[in-house]
């Protein structure tokens, strides 16, 4: 059974820097593109990044894409995203998603699995 669970979320003043992490495990190595999306309070869930199995292709939500970065640290069973200039607008609960294909997709109901969620909460 595949887990994500998310970690490195948190407080912090508006311009500063988080790094969430994902940490996946798998029962069996298999490609998968990961994913990272937030739902805010009282909004709909929406795509934050996401790359594929090999790290060589990557998409980005337009807003974000200066100040965030997707990337897979130590072996391929760790996501991270790295958030720089964070901004009030940018509270929300962060969701780490893979899918049992190899590409990434800005979709939700592309992804397979989901991890609980990690809050993240940037004040002014």
């Amino acid at each position: 059974q595949v887990q994500l669970v998310e970690s490195g979320g948190g407080l912090v003043q508006a311009g500063g820097s988080l790094k969430l992490s994902c940490l996946t495990s798998v029962p069996t190595v298999s490609p998968g593109a990961t994913a990272w999306f937030r739902q805010a309070p009282g909004k709909e869930r929406e795509f934050v990044a996401a790359m594929d199995w090999d790290g060589q292709n990557f998409i980005y939500e337009v807003s974000m894409k200066d100040r965030f970065t997707i990337s897979r640290e130590g072996g391929k069973s760790t996501v991270d995203l790295q958030m720089n200039s964070l901004k009030p607008e940018d509270t929300a609960v962060y969701y780490c998603a893979r899918r049992n294909v190899p590409m990434p997709s800005m979709a939700q109901d592309a992804y397979n699995y989901w991890g609980q969620g990690t809050q993240v909460t940037v004040s002014s």
